[in-house]
């Protein structure tokens, strides 16, 4: 049966374009008084004699600040409420993937609840090989009964596999992550841009000003990892072409062709000047110095460069920029009013994130899921628990006014914050702004990004990708040879090695791929 995209207008605002969790960022709503009472316990009735540790599998890596010390004052509250206790299972950014696939493989019953999203974590392919466990409705109300009645209906059937559910959605949190490039506002002035930096034109002009006035400073001091390549051969396709990221695919070359036909697969990496265009152009920017020429190869922390005023330039998302970097850099470099460049901004390509690219599920294993669930419940609704889980201990390490979260004198987040990577149950109900963060920026922005923005349209599918999965291993190869040569211009001849590129993915099965994603789309979206 043809479905419609009219259950997915209800969702959440919220943008990505990477497959990544961004620390550290918050959203903009005031959050009711941590003192307020609480009844996400659950009904009573329900059995909690027994004393329980529940396990939280997150991504990230252990942090070295004063989480144990907060977690230990989040414990006595977490018992007193459910006789429970919470314990973080980190999954280390080193070769997370990994790591997080085969920790859920091999569960022996020592993890309870898994942070989870169905663009970067595989959230569908570990539902479909029984790492997480079916949630009846019934369940759900009874031991989530806040979430449960949070989460509107059409939302909970985007959580669903097979009829089941197996997620529960971050969806009433506003997150502002699509990818793009952060500048100094004060170099796009003296360069002429006197509006900021808002195509790629604008950023060539920009980096050729740097390289041409500051000889101590990279235009853009980058390292060619794998995600700053995705995202500079994703960015130059959503800015220059009308194509849209369909999620779940292991590797960033399925888009669907436009908003208006987003169930057509795009030939980009296959046909067409655009990807020849954007070879050109780093090869242009290669040959003009701006970035290292061994780029490749480079080690550099960028963001840290930016910040010693060593370089022009960072990419990442939106809520970095406001979150992290710019109030760093007024504070390391006063006066560079560090702005943003949001891919596909020049040509209003922005698509809404989808609702499960932050999500909780219980691990099928879990020797605990009904306890799981009220630990989680008491997480994502009740102010003390949240608050402490978000943000630490009010009075010592942070302060209210208005809507405003207050930081100490002197505080330093990287020995002082708290760390529990909770992307998968962030609240708006219950957050504070943080008085360091650039909200006036922040407030500029969004209004413009709302505005260019659809829902995401690939939320009801799950694709199996067995049928096409010997070849999109092969792509995936593929892509990762080639696509670091295309971005960072070291090719003699782009046009050539575009096309070299292109024989070796229809080599590959590429089309076969396509035509399957297709017909997968097909099947639930209607032809």
């Amino acid at each position: 049966m043809k479905k419609t995209l009219s259950i997915l207008l209800a969702t959440v605002f919220a943008f990505s374009l990477a497959a990544c969790g961004t620390r550290g960022e918050q959203s903009a709503t005031q959050a009711p008084s941590a003192s307020a009472s609480s009844s996400a316990a659950g009904p009573e009735g329900i059995d909690t004699s027994q004393h329980v540790v529940i396990n939280y599998m997150t991504t990230g890596d252990i942090p070295n600040n004063d989480t144990d010390a907060v977690m230990a004052e989040l414990n006595k509250v977490l018992t007193e409420k459910v006789n429970a206790e919470l314990n973080i299972r980190w999954i280390e950014w080193t070769d997370y993937m990994t790591n997080y696939n085969l920790t859920l493989a091999s569960q022996d019953g020592s993890v309870d609840l898994v942070g989870t999203a169905s663009d970067w974590l595989d959230a569908w392919p570990n539902s479909q090989n029984g790492a997480f466990l079916p949630l009846s409705e019934e369940l759900l109300k009874t031991y989530a009964p806040q979430t449960y009645a949070q989460v509107p209906a059409e939302n909970w059937e985007l959580c669903k596999f097979n009829g089941q559910i197996y997620l529960i959605p971050e969806d009433n949190y506003a997150q502002w992550i699509n990818h793009g490039f952060m500048y100094r506002g004060d170099y796009a002035r003296e360069a002429g841009i006197a509006n900021g930096v808002h195509n790629w034109a604008d950023l060539e002009k920009y980096f050729q000003y740097i390289k041409d006035s500051y000889p101590d400073v990279v235009p853009w001091d980058a390292k060619a990892d794998a995600s700053i390549v995705t995202q500079m051969s994703t960015g130059w396709n959503h800015s220059k072409t009308p194509n849209i990221t369909i999620d779940g695919l292991r590797q960033e070359v399925f888009f669907g062709e436009s908003k208006d036909n987003p169930y057509t697969v795009s030939r980009y990496f296959l046909e067409g000047a655009e990807l020849v265009n954007f070879a050109q152009t780093m090869k242009k920017w290669n040959d003009a110095g701006f970035w290292r020429e061994d780029v490749l190869n480079n080690t550099v922390d960028t963001r840290e460069a930016m910040y010693a005023g060593q370089s022009g330039a960072d990419q990442h998302h939106v809520s970095t920029w406001y979150s992290t970097v710019r109030p760093e850099m007024d504070k390391k470099q006063p006066g560079s009013d560090v702005g943003f460049f949001l891919f596909g901004e020049e040509n209003s390509n922005v698509i809404s994130i989808n609702i499960t690219h932050g999500a909780m599920a219980i691990a099928s294993k879990s020797k605990n899921p009904e306890r799981a669930l009220m630990v989680y419940d008491l997480l994502r609704n009740d102010p003390e628990i949240y608050r402490l889980f978000q943000y630490g201990r009010e009075g010592v390490d942070y302060t209210v006014d208005g809507n405003m979260l207050l930081r100490p004198d002197g505080f330093d987040n990287a020995l002082q914050g708290i760390s529990s990577n909770f992307w998968w149950g962030r609240n708006d109900s219950l957050e504070l702004r943080q008085s360091n963060f650039a909200w006036d920026e922040y407030d500029k922005v969004t209004p413009i990004y709302a505005e260019m923005a659809v829902p995401y349209p690939y939320g009801q599918v799950i694709f199996d990708l067995e049928p096409i999965s010997t070849e999109l291993d092969t792509i995936s190869n593929i892509y990762s040879t080639y696509m670091p040569i295309i971005v960072f211009g070291k090719s003699a001849d782009p046009a050539a090695y575009v096309q070299e590129f292109r024989d070796a993915l229809k080599n590959a099965g590429y089309e076969k791929a396509i035509n399957e994603v297709e017909s997968q789309l097909a099947s639930v979206y209607g032809s």
